[in-house]
């Protein structure tokens, strides 16, 4: 859960479509969902060191600096193991 600070929308969307590509050419990369609209996302990761390298790469910690410091007001962040998931679609 996120509460963006509504300043530069802009600034935001572009770093957020850059942060996007650069996490999917990650290691152990699985997938991206948005939650709740674009103020919350759940990552996907192989493993435990795919997470934690994600996390201190320098380009996605430059982001996140500056998404605490001009985008988020506040957020959260859960690191949770997916035991199973499925999706269901009437056709």
């Amino acid at each position: 859960m996120a509460q963006r600070t509504g300043l530069d929308a802009d600034g935001y969307a572009r770093a957020a479509t850059i942060m996007n590509e650069l996490a999917a050419q990650q290691v152990g990369y699985v997938g991206m969902d948005t939650v709740r609209g674009s103020d919350g996302l759940v990552s996907y990761w192989t493993d435990e060191a795919s997470a934690s390298a994600w996390r201190d790469h320098p380009e996605h910690a430059a982001i996140r600096d500056a998404g605490r410091d001009r985008w988020y007001s506040d957020y959260r962040l859960h690191v949770a193991q997916v035991t199973r998931s499925y999706d269901w679609k009437k056709a």
